[in-house]
């Protein structure tokens, strides 16, 4: 009876152990998922205010048509993307596309001493800097919950109910300046 009780409280605290790595598991994927959540909110702010800065220099810039649809065209992308991945090479090219209308935007000086435009860029900068902390934030939940599926034994766990790895948020190298909104 001694051994019995003994393999008992054995595998008790197995099963007790086994919980608290699925229970630990399920938190940082929440989290994961709650942090992306919350990239997006930022990214869809992004989105709600090019089009406003696109059409504030569109009634100084005429001509400046191919700006535009790049800046749309980018836009739209961003906002369609599915994936971790699609969603860092679309932010790519929305960012260049929007490197490309601020430089526009250099050449008329009454647009940038327009109070509208001088507001949407100040938005727009707060905005960047939200993206980036989000992303980051995003980030570190990745890395904690990628690590906690590496590692004895709660690796074993994982394999056992299929959790995948995240993927992290990456840009690249160019992409990685802030967008300039000075004039």
């Amino acid at each position: 009876m001694g051994i019995g009780l003994i393999l008992l409280i054995i595998v008790g605290f197995l099963f007790v152990v086994f919980i608290g790595i699925y229970n630990g598991l399920i938190t940082l994927r929440n989290r994961c998922e709650n942090s992306w959540a919350q990239v997006d909110v930022q990214l869809r702010r992004r989105y709600d205010l090019i089009p406003n800065l696109v059409e504030t220099v569109k009634g100084y810039a005429r001509h400046e048509k191919e700006v535009f649809q790049q800046v749309t065209e980018a836009r739209a992308g961003a906002i369609n993307a599915g994936t971790v991945k699609d969603q860092g090479n679309a932010e790519n090219m929305l960012t260049g596309a929007l490197k490309s209308l601020f430089a526009v935007a250099e050449n008329y000086p009454d647009l940038k001493a327009n109070q509208n435009f001088l507001m949407l860029q100040e938005e727009l900068a707060g905005t960047e800097g939200k993206i980036a902390y989000a992303r980051q934030f995003y980030n570190d939940m990745a890395m904690k919950f990628n690590t906690k599926q590496q590692v004895f034994p709660a690796n074993i766990v994982a394999g056992m109910f299929g959790f995948k790895e995240r993927e992290y948020f990456e840009i690249e190298e160019a992409a990685k300046e802030p967008i300039k909104v000075q004039f």
